[in-house]
């Protein structure tokens, strides 16, 4: 069984969180500058086995799409592309942001710490991949 991947996909910064191979616990994986995220994945997928992708979709409260979706959906086109025989999996991606800051908080993170903007992101793409995890039942 191969591991599930997360992404956070953002203008200039993408958090990724994976799982274990047996599926059980997502963890923060790394923060990559956008533009270099395809080539990131692929030497990722080179070295590790991976049967699911779940993408962020950023919505707004009215469940309309944000500002940000359409570059969303450009990148899923473009890991299609890329990634055929990858599944991919949207999820929506409302609030995971503002829970991975209570998230740093509540977790006794540094005040430097929670100023690294990566790390806001990692812990966006684990939150993802966790309510994807438990809504899928794993």
């Amino acid at each position: 069984m191969g591991r599930i991947l997360a992404i956070d996909y953002g203008t200039k910064r993408t958090g990724l969180a994976v799982t274990d191979p047996m599926r059980i616990i997502a963890t923060a994986l790394d923060t990559v500058e956008s533009g270099k995220l395809i080539d990131y994945l692929k030497a990722y997928f080179g070295r590790e086995a991976v049967d699911e992708v779940v993408i962020g979709m950023p919505k707004q409260l009215n469940n309309q799409d944000s500002e940000i979706a359409p570059l969303v959906r450009k990148f899923v086109e473009q890991f299609q592309k890329t990634f055929p025989d990858k599944p991919i999996a949207l999820a929506d991606e409302r609030f995971t942001s503002a829970q991975a800051h209570r998230t740093m908080l509540s977790g006794g993170m540094s005040k430097k710490d929670r100023q690294v903007k990566g790390n806001v992101d990692k812990i966006s793409a684990t939150l993802i991949l966790q309510n994807y995890m438990q809504a899928k039942g794993f």
